[in-house]
Parts: structure tokens; C-alpha cells; sequence
């Protein structure tokens, strides 16, 4: 059994990092604010590699800084994505980025745990984890219900204990969160769309007349 203090000791004085991050956003190059941010800056390789969906030559990059504990996030995932992959990703239009911004030690863990996964895991852990955000991110017991899941993608419970004392691969993802705050986010899901910026979840039509004037005839 994996109790809730064994797992808020292990990742937690790793993972309270937010609100700092939150507040050097605001300080940082001066365009924090900005509507949209520099292309070259926001795609430059960061402290984890991106993982990509999608063309590498497709016309749109998006990229999405979210929150596995985020209800808004998950909201996306579960309503605006399976659009955004089926119309946009899988028909080489869209290169799609979902990038680590934890709100809280539940998110960092459940992030550690998509990264940890090995090739090709990364978006089918974390689809699953936004499908069953409600039964884990907010258990008395979080450590125990993203233990199950984790055996669920084919884990072992010595795997699991591994990848959350990994101090190495939080620090990663610290790193991460700071430099999206550096792009100004404050809050999650928070979307660049060929470095445009776009707070707050898109539904299908929002996505749909972003996408239009950058597609065209494509």
C-alpha cells in the first residue's frame, strides 16, 4: 500500500513550484503579456523533449501547456482533441506538443508517470489519465488509484515507485512549467498556435475558426 504521505513526501518539496512560477512569468523577457510569442523561442529544445504528434512539416504547430489535475484540460481532451486529431493531426495539417505545466504534486506525478511510460506511451497515458481524471486527481489516496492505472499501460508497482523518486526526470518538469511561465501562462490549458497565444479551453468551432486562416486551401 502506498499511502497519501509516502506519496506527497516523495515529489512534494519537488513539485511546489507553481506560484513562483507563476510570478517570474510576469518578469521574464518582457512578454509575458504579449499575444503571441516568438516561434524560434517557443520551439527551441527545453529541459525534456517535446513529444510531437503529427508532421513534422505541417503548416500549424500547436502547442499546449496543461495540467493533468486541470478539470478545463481535461474538458478539452475529452471533447475539442479527438476533433483536433481526427481533422487536423492525422491528416498532416497540425504537429501537436502537449507540454508539463503542474498545478499541483497530483499533476507533476501523473506527468512523471506519462514520461516514464517508455516509446510511444506518452498520449496514450496521458488520454487516460484526462478520461479518468475524476476517479483519481482528487482521491484521498492518489498515489494508489495513478498506481492502477499505471499497472493498467503494463507497469510494475517497482516501476512506479522508480519513476516518482525520480528527482532527476521532476526537476525536468520543473523546468518545463518555468519556461512556459516565461511565454506568460498562469493558467491551464494555455495553447501557441503557430505562436499565437489562446488561454482557456477551445471547443471544436473556437478551434475550428482559429485554424481556418492558417490553413487555407490545405
Amino acid at each position: 500500500m502506498i499511502d497519501r504521505r509516502r506519496f506527497l513526501e516523495g515529489i512534494g518539496t519537488l513539485a511546489l513550484t507553481v506560484a513562483a512560477f507563476s510570478s517570474l512569468g510576469g518578469a521574464l523577457l518582457g512578454r509575458a503579456e504579449a499575444q503571441t510569442v516568438d516561434t524560434g523561442d517557443l520551439m527551441a529544445p527545453g529541459a525534456l523533449p517535446d513529444q510531437v504528434l503529427g508532421k513534422a512539416d505541417a503548416p500549424v504547430t500547436i502547442v499546449e501547456y496543461a495540467s493533468m489535475t486541470c478539470g478545463h484540460c481535461a474538458h478539452f481532451h475529452e471533447t475539442t482533441y479527438p476533433v483536433l486529431k481526427e481533422k487536423y493531426i492525422d491528416t498532416g495539417k497540425v504537429r501537436f506538443i502537449l507540454r508539463e505545466f503542474p498545478l499541483d504534486i497530483v499533476a507533476k506525478a501523473a506527468f512523471m508517470l506519462a514520461r516514464c511510460g517508455g516509446e510511444g506511451k506518452y498520449y496514450p497515458m496521458t488520454d487516460t489519465l484526462f478520461e479518468t481524471q475524476k476517479n483519481w486527481a482528487f482521491s484521498t489516496n492518489p498515489a494508489q488509484a495513478l498506481l492502477a492505472i499505471a499497472k493498467q499501460s503494463g507497469m510494475t508497482e517497482d516501476q512506479f515507485n522508480a519513476c516518482l523518486n525520480d528527482t532527476k526526470l521532476a526537476g525536468q518538469i520543473d523546468e518545463v512549467a518555468k519556461r512556459g511561465a516565461g511565454f506568460g501562462i498562469d493558467a491551464t490549458p494555455t495553447f501557441f498556435i503557430n505562436g499565437k497565444k489562446i488561454s482557456g479551453a477551445l471547443s471544436p468551432e473556437q478551434l475550428d475558426k482559429e485554424l481556418a486562416p492558417l490553413l487555407g486551401a490545405n
